[in-house]
């Protein structure tokens, strides 16, 4: 839990690049990464697959027993504006990274680039200010629909990383809802808990008052400001859009000090930047009357084993 730092000053960005548009969404980072970098920041947060877009409302023309030629098209298209970790976009975004320098840190769709590399994946990518990947982490179980765009992560990508403001990791949108996921990263230490998310209910902002308070850390929570604007009208779908409203996610980001109160309220109705700073110092007091992975945790009692191999679907003996 030591940090070199005693305090951090961090940026949340909410806002949304057009829909399935690489080019827009990499001209976005590097727009808002220079913003946060000029208001002082050194860690930035971007939402749940900023790089390209969330696609709420859209069906892909599925139905319970059958898929449409239409869907097929707009999955296509939307499996061209993912990115390759390592690959040349994630290369960009080092760059955007070490210009500014800030540790970055946002939501990508990967593509799988080890066997068929049809699979999709909802991912957390984080790049040091240098320029670096340090680590990306997959969401182990895409929620409701999303379960027909990307694959399943597994334990090897429960990634933390480590850095002069303390250790760093993330679960995407709902995945904080699944208390192993989140014991497996607090065993791990972590000091600031980011969580993109789609998610712009109330009840959102309780969950992360809540993870707050367990896990003695900050949590910062990045959503995206969306509007029926960001999609592309020549969707093979776009029809399926009929009947939703111009305002398809409000926002709601906003960062939580490890005792559960607001440093940054949630953000709603706007494109916008949160960026405070944050007394780290506020850890290692919070902590002082619990600390869920330490002497709260009862290990005579409880006990959580976390599988962090790779999980292959092909082995290939020599």
């Amino acid at each position: 839990m030591a940090t070199k730092e005693s305090t951090v000053r961090i940026s949340v960005i909410q806002a949304a690049p057009i829909l399935m548009n690489k080019q827009s969404a990499l001209q976005k980072v590097a727009e808002w990464t220079a913003k946060a970098a000029s208001e002082g920041a050194k860690v930035v947060v971007f939402p749940e697959v900023f790089i390209s877009g969330y696609p709420r409302g859209m069906l892909f023309g599925a139905r319970v027993g059958s898929r449409n030629a239409a869907g097929r098209v707009d999955y296509a298209r939307y499996w061209e504006s993912a990115i390759d970790i390592p690959g040349e976009d994630a290369v960009v975004l080092g760059e955007i990274a070490r210009e500014a320098g800030v540790y970055l840190i946002i939501g990508v769709v990967e593509r799988d680039q080890e066997f068929s590399k049809g699979t999709l994946y909802n991912s957390i990518l984080y790049i040091g200010p240098d320029g670096t990947v340090l680590g990306k982490h997959r969401k182990l179980v895409p929620t409701g629909s999303e379960r027909l765009l990307w694959g399943q992560g597994d334990g090897s990508t429960l990634t933390v990383i480590d850095t002069p403001y303390g250790r760093i990791g993330g679960l995407i949108c709902w995945e904080n809802y699944m208390p192993l996921a989140r014991m497996a990263m607090y065993a791990q230490g972590i000091d600031i808990l980011v969580t993109p998310t789609a998610d712009a209910r109330d009840s959102w902002q309780a969950t992360l008052q809540h993870i707050a308070c367990e896990g003695r850390c900050f949590v910062v929570s990045s959503n995206q400001f969306a509007t029926k604007d960001t999609y592309p009208a020549d969707l093979a779908c776009y029809d399926e859009l009929s009947g939703q409203p111009n305002l398809l996610s409000r926002g709601g980001s906003a960062i939580v000090g490890p005792l559960g109160d607001y440093v940054a309220s949630p953000l709603y109705g706007e494109e916008g930047i949160l960026t405070v700073e944050l007394d780290l110092a506020q850890i290692a007091q919070s902590r002082y009357d619990f600390d869920v992975a330490g002497h709260y945790s009862r290990p005579d009692i409880f006990q959580l084993t976390v599988n962090r191999q790779k999980q292959d679907i092909v082995r290939m003996d020599r």
